[in-house]
């Protein structure tokens, strides 16, 4: 169970996961969903997901077919359906992937404060 919630646990590959529920798409396709992340990185995130056991693959040609497997979720299953119905649960995976698209905060630093000429000349 670890396993598959550490596989859920990043928003790309819940939406991977979202868009290969329906049906089945090539990874070609599932790339060209993502227009800021490279082919690669699409790549990895389809085999912790397949390695998971929540998307099965199959070749054709030079092509790999990814499809959902639902039953491995259990109970999961119908939380995630009932996230990706909601207008919250969707702007809620647009914020997430916006936040790690553009990667942690840069932290604020701290500028010094003006001394008062009083201050400065007891400094003296």
């Amino acid at each position: 169970m670890s396993a598959l919630l550490r596989a859920l646990n990043t928003p790309r590959r819940r939406e991977i996961l979202r868009l290969v529920w329906g049906g089945e798409r090539s990874a070609g396709e599932i790339h060209a969903s993502f227009g800021d992340v490279t082919f690669g990185a699409i790549s990895q995130h389809l085999r912790v997901l397949e390695e998971a056991g929540l998307v099965a693959s199959r070749s054709e040609g030079r092509h790999r077919y990814y499809r959902a497997q639902k039953q491995e979720l259990g109970p999961l299953a119908e939380w995630l359906e009932s996230m990706w119905d909601s207008a919250l649960g969707r702007l809620a995976l647009e914020a997430e992937l916006e936040a790690a698209r553009r990667g942690p905060r840069p932290r604020r630093r701290r500028t010094a404060t003006k001394k008062t000429s009083t201050e400065r000349r007891r400094t003296r």
